[in-house]
């Protein structure tokens, strides 16, 4: 058996709401392979995003262990933290978060300057980055005159900087129309074909019907999940 690129262990994460304990995550456990197209799926409050921010690094856990290529975020100190998540993922999230005021290719830059990448090399991989998804000819242009698939494939290209081996997404369709959407999972599909692990949240039947595996939450816990020919089915 081949060790999990990432393992979740007994996950629960509760909220202070005023006084109260909101519970969001209840017992989570789930491993996912490298190479696996996953999908978190389920309604407003299941627990999906704050399972897939935890699964990323972003938020933290209450109780539980998540071990990502053998390392346990819990453990972590944050600056550890901010540096596993810089080499070992790249986010997608469905408002884009590019920095209004850099281009395209300065915005897929960002992440190798952190990881202190030479400029020569940043400008050379930012340059195929871009061409890789589509907009080789958009590199010197800003978000605000870029349409909103553009936008997603830059932040795309941009989760891609430093070669993570992982892809963590949030919605990452949301606010696109129908036919951007499929083209942008379509990308990802490739991603995926070419050994990236994807993890992604969507509300969205059709966009999971991309996935090998969908994970269904309610109420903060693993519902069921589905296989490739249960998913064929979500599309209907």
């Amino acid at each position: 058996m081949s060790t999990p690129i990432i393992s979740v262990e007994d996950i629960h994460k509760s909220y202070l709401m005023g006084k109260e304990a909101v519970p969001a995550l209840r017992g989570v456990s789930l491993n996912i392979e490298a190479g696996e197209f996953v999908c978190l799926m389920g309604p407003s409050g299941s627990g999906k995003t704050t399972l897939l921010n935890i699964i990323g690094g972003l938020d933290e856990a209450s109780r539980g262990h998540v071990i990502v290529e053998g390392e346990n975020l819990v453990a972590m100190s944050e600056n550890k933290l901010a540096t596993l998540r810089l080499q070992k993922m790249g986010f997608v999230f469905q408002n884009y978060n590019l920095l209004a005021n850099f281009t395209a290719q300065e915005n897929v830059e960002a992440p190798m300057v952190l990881a202190k990448t030479g400029r020569r090399e940043r400008q050379k991989r930012s340059q195929e980055l871009l061409e890789r998804v589509g907009l080789g000819d958009r590199t010197h242009h800003y978000p605000s005159e870029l349409s909103g698939g553009q936008q997603q494939r830059v932040a795309i290209a941009r989760a891609l900087a430093n070669d993570p081996p992982i892809l963590i997404a949030d919605e990452m369709t949301g606010d696109l129309d129908s036919e951007t959407g499929f083209a942008i999972m379509e990308l990802v599909k490739q991603l995926n074909s070419d050994g990236m692990t994807i993890v992604f949240v969507t509300h969205d039947p059709r966009m999971a019907t991309f996935a090998s595996r969908v994970i269904e939450l309610r109420d903060g816990k693993i519902l069921e999940e589905k296989n490739e020919a249960e998913i064929e089915r979500l599309g209907d």
